[in-house]
């Protein structure tokens, strides 16, 4: 049944290529314990090929969309992800489109320069 809501729209976005979070005791970061968890690691490696919203994240990954939308809000605070479009189901339903808001995560330990070796 053919619908006029852009489900699946193109979606024109561009991750940053790199980002560098600095772990010390003057200013905690919650970028570490968000990804540790198996459910936002794999959120991440979902987002890697394309944008997808929270209920095509949560098939991929087969979760519930409200354990999806859990990582998802983590992931977006501590700017992992970011939202880039909103697209409709069948019914109207308004859903967020969600994309890796960078392509490359540097850990940085103390205040010393990054590392630049793989």
């Amino acid at each position: 049944m053919p619908t006029a809501f852009p489900y699946g729209a193109p979606v024109e976005h561009t991750p940053r290529e790199r980002t560098s979070v600095v772990v010390d005791d003057e200013q905690p970061t919650d970028v570490l314990q968000t990804v540790s968890s198996d459910t936002a690691q794999r959120i991440l490696a979902t987002l890697d090929g394309d944008p997808a919203t929270a209920s095509d994240i949560a098939d991929a990954i087969d979760t519930s969309v409200q354990n999806a939308k859990y990582h998802l809000d983590h992931l977006r605070e501590a700017d992992l992800i970011e939202t880039v479009g909103t697209w409709y189901s069948r019914k109207g339903t308004e859903m967020t489109v969600y994309a890796l808001s960078v392509e490359e995560v540097v850990i940085q330990f103390g205040d010393s320069a990054p590392d630049t070796r793989r």
